[in-house]
């Protein structure tokens, strides 16, 4: 009979290793799930019996096969919302990795095995793209490579969070629930964002506008009342003057203009990918007046959130800590949040390390993670920290477009009236010396 060598997950998430006597690969897939473990690898070492040459082969269709059919129960009784949530037209979108991991972690919270549950998500998936990643993914896996590894090696797909965050699930022993954290925690990103962009998005039509018209006039509209003014050979005033010649200069040398921008904003694009650059650009936005206290308020709110989503999940504070400031973004602030858990680790309170980062986290902050670190109630009162942030994060940005609006409606009417002043002051001047 057959030997199979396996490697499976025990219930509190330790990663077990073990061999059995099975007639084929799918009966030795039942044995290590009646067993109580979640399959992870599974081979084929020896002592096949004659004859049986290309077993492991054929076995492995019969698992995947009985994979299918063991879920199709499950996949036949899958929410329609979730059935379908892999909708799109051929790239995983941030939707479809929420939706992802949330049915991930329904069906392992469901007590189905850990790679049938990769079987589903791919079978499921309508994307292509999505398909041939979850696919990966699983085979990855089944070949021995933990979760958290198999997503590493997709950066572009699984955030750097993301993956940190699956990595602490794994070591826990609770890779569901934090599955469903971070879908609850995707969830809430694409709400925060979706409304800063639904903020900014006047404010980017208005000034999209105002360049056209800008446009419009300098090259279509005072070349125009040039002509007029040449044929009458008098003197212009000096602002018209400046108006003309900024439209000649414009119409002679606005594509060359246009392509030293273009080379100017990659050249500052690749530079600001670089460590050094997107340091500088960094702290000079935190530095700015009105975005760099906003900028600190997101990244506050997400590390809070974060924080009290792993503890709360049962992850070890260090831990948790290591994970939450890779979600800030910001690499001075995430320095900066370095250095305290460097406290945390000697054995310093989180609250008194949390405070020689005042940019991150104001005073009142701190007194209230203090307070609930010595209560025993942090995750949740990092959880209502971070809701209040966002509250006031809302208000405060609602609060600044609608001052930019009006702002930026003042600028546009004084370019335009200053410009049609100075086109059309010259032609009333003109009118008089006739008369």
């Amino acid at each position: 009979m057959p030997q199979f060598t396996y490697k499976a997950m025990q219930r509190d998430g330790v990663l077990t290793e073990g061999q059995l006597d099975a007639s084929n690969r799918q009966e030795a897939m039942r044995q290590v799930e009646h067993l109580g473990l979640k399959p992870v690898r599974l081979a084929e070492t020896g002592g096949a019996a004659p004859g049986s040459k290309g077993t492991p082969a054929a076995g492995a269709n019969g698992a995947e096969a009985g994979a299918k059919g063991g879920a199709g129960d499950i996949e036949r009784h899958l929410p329609a919302f979730l059935r379908g949530s892999f909708a799109g037209k051929g790239k995983i979108t941030p939707r479809i990795l929420e939706n992802f991991t949330r049915l991930l972690s329904s069906l392992l919270a469901a007590g189905v095995p850990f790679s049938r549950a990769l079987v589903i998500l791919y079978r499921e998936a309508t994307v292509p793209a999505a398909k041939e990643k979850w696919k990966e993914i699983h085979d990855l896996v089944i070949d021995g490579m933990s979760l958290s590894n198999a997503m590493a090696r997709s950066p572009e797909t699984f955030p750097r969070v993301y993956v940190a965050m699956v990595e602490a699930g794994e070591t826990g022993g609770f890779l569901d629930v934090v599955l469903a954290q971070i879908a609850d925690f995707q969830a809430r990103e694409k709400e925060i964002k979706s409304k800063a962009m639904g903020a900014l998005m006047y404010p980017v039509i208005l000034l999209i506008l105002a360049i056209g018209v800008l446009i419009f006039l300098m090259v279509f509209f005072i070349p125009r009342f040039q002509m007029v003014f040449k044929s009458f050979n008098a003197d212009l005033p000096l602002l018209t003057k400046m108006i003309v010649a900024t439209s000649q200069a414009v119409r002679d040398y606005g594509l060359y203009f246009a392509v030293i921008v273009a080379v100017a904003v990659l050249t500052l694009k690749n530079w600001f990918k670089s460590p050094k650059g997107r340091r500088a650009w960094e702290g000079f936005i935190l530095k700015a007046p009105v975005v760099g206290p906003l900028v600190a308020q997101f990244a506050m709110a997400r590390f809070t959130r974060m924080l009290g989503t792993l503890l709360g999940a049962g992850v070890p504070l260090i831990n948790a800590l290591n994970v939450a400031r890779r979600s800030i973004g910001n690499q001075i602030l995430v320095d900066a949040v370095s250095e305290s858990i460097d406290r945390v680790k000697e054995g310093k309170p989180l609250g008194t390390s949390l405070g020689k980062n005042s940019t991150l986290f104001p005073g009142a902050v701190i007194e209230m993670i203090s307070v609930a670190e010595e209560s025993g109630r942090l995750d949740q009162e990092l959880l209502r920290i971070a809701a209040v942030t966002e509250g006031d994060l809302d208000r405060e940005l609602k609060t600044a477009v609608g001052l930019a609006e009006p702002l930026m409606l003042f600028l546009i009417a004084a370019f335009i009236g200053t410009i049609f002043i100075g086109m059309v002051y010259p032609i009333f001047s003109l009118t008089d010396n006739i008369k």
